[in-house]
């Protein structure tokens, strides 16, 4: 593999001349002006620039440094610049950091400490790029819209391939966002009917007097208003697929309708004595529990049983494992381009928050936050802040050290209150010895509570006997 290319923008040539030699596995490019640095970035595309502030017309201020370091990060916000600033010149450095440069070096320059940095953010770029391949195109999921490597959510696709080939009626069950439409869409163009019309309908957002000639239409003058005769989306639907969303707030009095449909596969408009054959698959989907709906009496068994001859259930994205991250990556990318913004990443804090969140709205609460985030935020890292999630001192300690030294002076406590503070007992509790008690005492800070307790336990047991 071809060595990663490395640009240079200095106009000092006596350091042009060290940097020639000093990075033996780079391809070293240079240049020692803003126009002919923009012209490398643009030919070249190097994963990581090397550049000093002070360059001409401009070598004794930072002025013209600034510009080539937005002009290369406007091009190629990807790339990893390092900016070299002059002893002393912290703030320029920092300043820089917040505009987007990858990290900073003081001079004198140690060639050691500066190959470190290089070979971080060669690394780091790399890595990126992998995860922006892996995003774009995520191969594990076979169903367009989808993006998963869940194990749960990758049998969920297969099952959908599977009845997408059939005509039978699929019941899709899940919360919320959980992606019901894009699979319900997929039924429809892995099927024989993929060149027919796709027609959704939401039960839950139409009102129920006119979601029967929403669905099955109406003749002219059938009621005050219907001025034309209008036809149905059931018939719209004929040949293709009907996907009824939130079909658990369909309408009970409307439910005997839907039912007659589903078994004859015959519409009659409102208003209208013709019957009419279509030929329409069904496909629901709801976030109800529908079998305690039909135990309150508000919803049909006999019509469930016809809606589900196949139910999948969908996992919401809290049980998916690394989807999150997966997924955060994706919407990332595609904010960027969609508003033409250069966030290039997550902290470690926001990364965190995401993981420990519950996402109630599953995807669609992602994709919401992650549209948010990019367009607000300050830097080019998305913090928790920017996602509206708990920052990171309202998480839990995640580190296993940590988290062993808490429960074990959680149990150590407890020992000690069932024994009374009585350490003989306390240590066999524990299954340790009392040298050993001392020591976990001592390490946890409890030594002085546990000897202070036990002493004025003895104390009143001594005041109780000469009582």
């Amino acid at each position: 593999m071809a060595n990663p290319k490395l640009l240079i923008v200095e106009d000092d040539e006596g350091l042009c001349s060290q940097y020639r030699w000093a990075f033996p596995a780079c391809q070293v490019m240079l240049a020692h002006a803003r126009a002919q640095a923009v012209a490398m970035v643009k030919r070249e595309s190097p994963p990581v620039v090397l550049m000093d502030l002070g360059l001409p017309p401009d070598p004794d201020g930072v002025s013209e440094g600034f510009a080539t370091l937005e002009e290369v990060l406007r091009l190629a916000p990807q790339t990893k610049v390092i900016v070299v600033t002059g002893n002393g010149e912290r703030r320029n450095a920092l300043r820089a950091i917040a505009a987007g440069a990858y990290d900073f070096c003081e001079k004198p320059i140690e060639l050691e400490v500066l190959r470190t940095i290089i070979a971080r953010g060669l690394n780091l770029h790399r890595l990126e790029d992998e995860n922006r391949r892996m995003a774009a195109a995520p191969a594990a999921s076979p169903i367009e819209r989808i993006i998963t490597a869940s194990p749960a959510m990758l049998k969920v696709c297969r099952d959908i391939e599977k009845v997408a080939t059939t005509s039978v009626p699929v019941l899709l069950l899940g919360e919320s966002g959980t992606g019901k439409e894009a699979l319900a869409r997929a039924v429809h163009d892995l099927g024989p009917r993929a060149k027919q019309p796709f027609v959704a309908i939401n039960c839950g957002a139409i009102p129920e007097n006119l979601l029967e000639s929403e669905l099955f239409g109406h003749e002219r003058g059938a009621f005050t208003g219907a001025v034309k005769q209008t036809i149905g989306k059931i018939e719209n639907a004929h040949r293709g697929t009907l996907f009824l969303d939130e079909i658990g707030d369909f309408p009970y009095p409307l439910q005997v309708k839907l039912l007659r449909f589903l078994q004859d596969q015959i519409v009659e408009r409102i208003g209208g004595r013709q019957q009419i054959q279509v030929d329409v698959r069904i496909v629901s989907a709801t976030n109800l529990n529908l079998d305690e709906k039909i135990a309150q009496g508000q919803f049909r068994g006999d019509l469930l049983y016809r809606m589900n001859a196949v139910t999948v259930r969908i996992p919401p994205l809290r049980e998916r494992g690394g989807d999150i991250a997966l997924l955060a990556g994706w919407f990332l990318n595609r904010f960027n381009q969609e508003f033409g913004r250069r966030v290039r990443g997550f902290t470690e804090r926001a990364t965190a928050a995401m993981t420990v969140h519950e996402w109630p709205g599953n995807v669609r609460e992602l994709e919401n936050r992650l549209k948010r985030a990019v367009v607000m935020a300050d830097g080019r890292l998305i913090d928790a802040a920017d996602l509206e999630l708990a920052a990171d001192d309202d998480l839990p300690d995640l580190d296993l050290r940590a988290a062993r030294l808490r429960a074990e002076r959680e149990v150590i406590s407890a020992a000690l209150a069932r024994s009374n503070n009585t350490l003989s007992v306390a240590a066999k509790l524990l299954g340790v010895s009392r040298p050993t008690l001392y020591g976990l005492l001592e390490t946890h800070g409890l030594a002085s509570d546990a000897t202070g307790a036990a002493a004025a336990a003895a104390a009143a047991a001594a005041t109780s006997d000469t009582a």
